[in-house]
């Protein structure tokens, strides 16, 4: 009698559709996530090379033939509005590598890589050329509560002198802390001072109740939604490093609904503009395969990005994960050290990554399908995840969580062996500013 596991290595051979590198390798893939406003494309770690190509080969399609009209990112705001505007042709950046340039705090190669880079370009060019189909670019993140809180004073500034006074007294609140948001978080949660919330408060809704009034003309209505989509991000970012002496349960929690809030957020301001919205998000596989599939929810009560936007939109999701068995990754040792090309090694005994690694090749599979390989998928396996750490001496216990495939992804690309992606710097362990509660695992 056949083992149950060789039946299903057999079945999933049978709906493995290849990828080989031609042009049309994803064209049934684009015809079942057609339909979906909301195409998440994850990535199993922030140094791979070939999910980032892919991601970006994919993306490029959906904008040419699918009409998708944004790309949101796992970034910060204001390091990805600034992106935006050159893509938009709006800033006074000369290239791709200029417009990355606020990209400065660790990881610098998440961003700051030449998979981005490239595609950045691109972006631009297909908006030159598609003036009446622009895609921005927007980042989903919160960790730049400093750099928000200049951005609003900056805007309100220009528009209004007396309105940017009093968002600077309202944000001088943090001030006492310095640049550095745990501190901030540490002083308040354990009762050395007052929390600055009701200051972040009173700062978002001046700016949400006098959007008429400051945004007159499509440029102006675009940087005041920058503007506030700055403060509302310093009032999450506020209560996030405040919920870090909680516990990562929730400070997770935090961030993943500040994404989802971002993103309605977007389509929202740009169907308000007469424009329907379809938004492809890029971010790591633990944000957007559905925290309900997975011990991050079974076992520590996190919700994420990809959960939040099924509940939402359920019938306009599409999840799609990537995965790999071995190779090279760019990542550090520790937190804030340079980043390395660093050896992956095999996906354990019984994992998903082994499994996939016996199927044999780079495949993706349709998990929306219903067959003996989505049904065998369907039971609980360890499936890896690498952030901006990488540590393979204890990676069963820094990298692998119990998940059930086929219900946390609608598609999975699979590349048996990867390759390190390129970053744009020589040392891209530099720190700067904000520091994320994603340490050790980055993400």
């Amino acid at each position: 009698m056949a083992h149950p596991e060789a039946d299903l290595i057999r079945a999933l051979r049978e709906v493995a559709r290849p990828l080989t590198g031609a042009s049309r390798d994803y064209d049934a893939l684009l015809e079942r996530i057609s339909t979906a406003r909301f195409v998440l494309i994850g990535e199993a770690s922030h140094g791979t090379h070939e999910f980032y190509r892919e991601r970006a080969r994919l993306t490029r399609r959906l904008i040419e033939e699918k009409g998708f009209t944004a790309v949101a990112v796992e970034a910060d705001w204001p390091d990805a509005y600034r992106v935006n505007r050159y893509v938009r042709g709006g800033s006074g950046d000369n290239n791709a590598q200029e417009a990355l340039g606020d990209f400065q705090r660790f990881p610098k190669w998440m961003w700051r890589n030449e998979d981005v880079q490239d595609f950045v370009e691109w972006l631009r060019v297909h908006n030159e050329r598609h003036p009446e189909r622009a895609v921005g670019f927007y980042g989903l993140d919160l960790y730049s509560l400093h750099r928000s809180m200049r951005a609003v004073i900056e805007y309100l500034e220009d528009v209004d002198p007396a309105a940017a006074q009093r968002a600077r007294q309202r944000y001088a609140c943090f001030e006492q802390f310095g640049e550095n948001p745990q501190a901030y978080g540490y002083a308040t949660e354990y009762g050395q001072r007052e929390p600055c919330e009701d200051a972040a408060v009173q700062q978002l809704l001046e700016l949400q109740r006098r959007e008429a009034e400051l945004s007159q003309g499509p440029l102006a209505e675009d940087e005041h939604f920058f503007a506030e989509q700055n403060a509302r991000l310093a009032l999450n970012a506020e209560n996030y490093y405040r919920a870090m002496f909680r516990g990562r349960d929730e400070s997770w929690n935090i961030r993943d609904t500040h994404m989802v809030e971002t993103l309605e957020a977007l389509v929202q301001h740009g169907e308000a503009r007469g424009r329907p919205q379809r938004v492809v998000v890029w971010a790591h596989n633990s944000h957007l395969g559905d925290a309900r599939a997975s011990e991050m929810s079974w076992r520590q009560g996190e919700l994420n990005l990809g959960q939040l936007t099924r509940e939402r939109w359920p019938e306009e999701t599409f999840l799609l994960g990537q995965s790999t068995d071995h190779g090279t990754v760019t990542a550090a040792d520790n937190w804030d050290e340079p980043a390395r090309t660093k050896r992956v090694r095999p996906g354990l005994p019984g994992s998903v990554e082994d499994l996939l690694h016996r199927v044999g090749g780079n495949f993706w599979l349709d998990l929306r399908e219903q067959n003996a390989a989505t049904d065998g998928l369907r039971d609980e396996r360890l499936q890896r995840f690498i952030g901006v750490i990488y540590r393979p001496d204890t990676e069963r216990w820094s990298h692998y969580v119990h998940t059930r495939l086929s219900d946390m992804y609608d598609a999975l690309l699979y590349f048996d062996e990867t390759s390190a992606l390129v970053a744009l710097d020589a040392t891209p362990g530099d720190e700067e500013e904000e520091v994320p509660d994603t340490y050790p695992a980055g993400l």
